[in-house]
Formats: structure tokens, C-alpha cells, sequence
């Protein structure tokens, strides 16, 4: 990790393997651009999964204002994390450079270089709300993560698994087409493998039940998957999350109606419903089956799980409407 220690210039945190290796490889146009159309900054370069938030965390407590990731989904949130433990009012930016730009939608932001960096300079600052998810990783530890987007538990973590091993479309020349082609493959695969799984759920102070889902979405965004327009109606500072469950649904059913996926009207299908709640609590019926969560688009684990809302928790600089 390489990091400059000018504490009055915004940072940049670039991971360079996003977008599949594109962000390093159009680093010096991008880094020209921005200092044209935004200003100087400094630069910090990731080099393994989880040094956004390191890097971001020393930042923040360090003095600097304003932090900006450079990259996808994963790597937004890994600086987004870093600033919220540091427990610093430092604001975060967004220079789009991945595959989804999930989050990039939600703010609005342009997905050109010159036009993201003039957003940057001349944009505002908004408070936010974030998701915050208490769940058992990898190694049967109980941990918590912030999410700006979307956290699920069942079919969309698996899909996002397969995703991260397929590579079917790598020939592609064009990284947003390759990044949609093997995503549409690995849904492909798992919708026809799809076996619903038994939860049970707890929403706010009320009674626990169980409910049967292939698809157990919290947002406090609106987007997930690279363009999924998941909750349509997740307002990220409202205080609330919005919990979309997709119920047993046929497979034929799923593919002829995978379109309303990216149009918001998946929830007028009778499988979908849709609930705010500030805490969910959500555990699989079998203790012994594994149910794994993604969060913002990586899986860091499995349930039980604990969804909590953090109101106001993060200052973002978003383009002036």
C-alpha cells in the first residue's frame, strides 16, 4: 500500500485490479483528467482485498477531509468502512472505475472521467444512511460490516460466487459487457439448480416467524448485481431499510420475468414482498445449512445475520441537481 502524507489534499484510493485490470492500465489518463477537471490530490494504491478500508481508517484519523474511492461496488465500500471506523467526519466521493456502479447510480454520479471529476469539484455533501450486517465469516467469527447498497442471503450470493469463478465471456474486448455476460451465465446456472431455503425472520419488536425465500434482499439502496433495480422505492436517508423477500417462484416463472429485475415491477409478482424495518434478524430454520450473504457485491460470510440501519452515519459528495 502506498500512501502520500499531504493530510490538506483530498485522497485517492485506487484499486487498480478493478474492472478487470482497466483502472490500472488507464490510471495515467484517469489521474489526468482528474487533476484538469478536479484539482490536485494525492493517491493511494490497494493491493489485496481489504486495504481500502485500512488505507481509509489511517486517512480519516490522520486529518484528511475528503476520501475517494476509485473503483467498483467492493472497493466503495471497503473506503466507506474504513471512514465509518475511523469514527471521523471525513466525506467520501465516488470516481467510477468497476463493472456494477451500483452505488454510482444511486448518487447519480456520471460514469465519464472528466464529468465524474467536475462532479466531484462542484458537487454537495449529503448525509446518508448505511446499512450495518452482524453475521459469522468464514471462520465461524461473528463480525460486522457496513453496506451502502444491498445485502442478501441466498440466491444473489450464490450467483455473485459462481460470477467471481466464471469466466466464460473473458474474451470479451469490452469490460461492462464481459462483467454482464457472466453474471447472465451464472444466474442462468443457478436459477436451474434453484431449491428454496427456510428462514426465520424478526422484524423490529416483532413476533419472529418463518418464511420461505430463494432471495433475501435488505437495501438501503436501489440497486444491486450491476443494474438490478432491486428496491425501487429505497430512499438511502430515509432511516429505514427496505427488505425485499422473493418467496418460491418457479423457475420458468424467474427467467420470463428476469426483466422486471432491472425495471423495478418485480414487485407486482405474488412471490415479492416488500417491508421497512430498521433491525431485521434473520437465521436459517436447519442450524446446519449454510446460507451465504453478500454485501455490496462480496460474500464475507453466512447467517445468522443482523441488519441494523445507521441514520445520517456518512457524509457523500453527490452532483448539485
Amino acid at each position: 500500500m502506498s500512501q502520500t502524507t499531504d493530510n490538506s489534499l483530498p485522497l485517492v484510493i485506487v484499486n487498480p485490479k478493478s474492472a478487470g485490470g482497466n483502472t490500472r492500465d488507464k490510471w495515467s489518463a484517469t489521474a489526468s483528467d482528474l487533476r484538469a477537471h478536479f484539482g490536485p490530490f494525492s493517491v493511494a494504491f490497494t493491493k489485496s482485498q481489504g486495504d481500502g478500508t485500512v488505507i481509509a481508517e489511517r486517512a480519516a484519523k490522520s486529518g484528511r477531509k475528503f476520501i475517494i474511492a476509485c473503483g467498483g461496488d467492493g472497493t466503495i465500500n471497503e473506503v466507506a468502512n474504513g471512514i465509518l471506523l475511523s469514527r471521523e467526519d471525513a466525506e467520501l466521493g465516488v470516481l467510477p472505475s468497476g463493472t456494477g456502479g451500483d452505488f454510482r447510480r444511486t448518487l447519480g454520479m456520471p460514469n465519464g472521467n472528466r464529468e465524474a471529476a467536475a462532479a466531484l469539484r462542484d458537487g454537495e455533501t449529503k448525509r446518508i444512511d448505511v446499512g450495518r450486517v452482524t453475521f459469522q465469516d468464514h471462520d465461524g467469527k461473528t463480525v460486522s460490516r457496513y453496506f451502502l447498497n444491498v445485502s442478501s442471503a441466498g440466491l444473489a450470493a450464490d450467483i455473485i460466487g459462481r460470477v467471481k469463478s466464471t469466466k466464460v465471456f473473458d474474451w470479451l474486448p469490452i469490460e461492462s459487457l464481459r462483467g454482464r455476460a457472466n453474471f447472465a451465465v451464472s444466474t442462468l446456472q443457478e436459477v436451474l439448480s434453484l431449491d428454496p431455503v427456510m428462514v426465520r425472520v424478526k422484524f423490529d419488536d416483532e413476533e419472529e416467524y418463518t418464511l420461505q425465500t430463494i432471495a433475501f434482499c435488505i437495501a438501503n439502496s436501489r440497486y444491486f448485481g450491476g443494474g438490478m433495480f432491486i428496491a425501487p422505492d429505497a430512499k438511502i436517508n430515509d432511516g429505514e431499510l427496505d427488505v425485499i423477500n422473493i418467496g418460491d417462484i418457479g423457475t420458468a416463472k424467474i427467467l420470463l420475468n428476469a426483466h422486471t429485475l432491472y425495471r423495478g415491477t418485480h414487485l407486482d409478482l405474488t412471490e415479492v414482498k416488500s417491508k421497512l424495518a430498521r433491525r431485521i434478524e434473520v437465521s436459517p430454520v436447519d442450524a446446519s445449512q449454510e446460507i451465504h450473504i453478500e454485501t455490496d457485491g462480496e460474500l464475507p460470510g453466512m447467517l445468522p445475520a443482523v441488519y441494523e440501519i445507521v441514520p445520517d452515519a456518512l457524509r457523500v459528495r453527490v452532483p448539485k441537481t
